[in-house]
């Protein structure tokens, strides 16, 4: 049975780092920093991948994995089309949810905002940063329609590949760069007796206010 086989996996092993929930900087950009260049140093897989949580026009959740493009001042950087559901749902309501989790540590960090629209010169740089394949993806925009074929997929990247040949420094109108501007972020660092240790940082008027949590 499926139950046997998933009591049978272990789960926050170890060993762990530990979390000194005092220590911590004012601010949760800083110490995602130094969690994230912990999981890039422990060699995990992918550690910019994040959790894209977001809510539909009848008010259903949904969530794809991203890929973090860039972390500032302003918030968490991603990119997409406006065009697909990820871009009509933050139009329809911009409170969104980022979840990343690194395994090997046991750490997860949870955000909570509003998305805003990096500028368009940023948008542009993004958009030809990304390899040509990806690009022409994009240009194709029909990302989540139903797809008849692979050929109607290989013809229409085909043409979208000559649209780039012959100008490369063209961007997709409908690509756009989001920033995440945090509200409420936490931080959750697991334990193998379920003594995890979670701190959450919430937005206020003036800079941020701390608070542990129970496990």
């Amino acid at each position: 049975m499926m139950k046997d086989e998933l009591r049978a996996l272990k789960s926050l092993a170890g060993p762990l780092p530990a979390f000194d929930m005092d220590g911590v900087p004012g601010e949760p950009r800083l110490l995602f920093a130094s969690w994230f260049r912990d999981a890039v140093e422990a060699g995990v897989d992918e550690p910019h991948a994040m959790v894209l949580s977001t809510v539909d026009e009848e008010g259903a959740p949904d969530a794809r994995v991203l890929i973090l493009k860039n972390l500032d001042h302003r918030g968490w950087h991603f990119a997409s089309t406006d065009q697909g559901p990820k871009g009509r749902q933050i139009a329809h309501n911009p409170q969104v949810a980022l979840t990343f989790y690194w395994s090997r540590l046991g750490r997860q960090v949870r955000i909570r905002g509003l998305v805003e629209r990096a500028d368009m010169h940023e948008r542009d740089a993004d958009f030809l940063a990304r390899p040509a394949g990806a690009r022409a993806i994009a240009f194709a925009a029909r990302q989540s329609e139903p797809l008849t074929s692979a050929k109607d997929l290989e013809d229409a990247l085909a043409l979208q590949q000559d649209r780039m040949w012959e100008r490369p420094d063209l961007v997709a109108q409908h690509w756009s760069l989001f920033i995440v501007a945090p509200q409420e972020v936490e931080f959750w660092q697991g334990d193998a007796e379920r003594r995890h240790r979670r701190l959450r940082y919430r937005r206020e008027a003036v800079g941020w206010s701390r608070e542990k949590l129970w496990p």
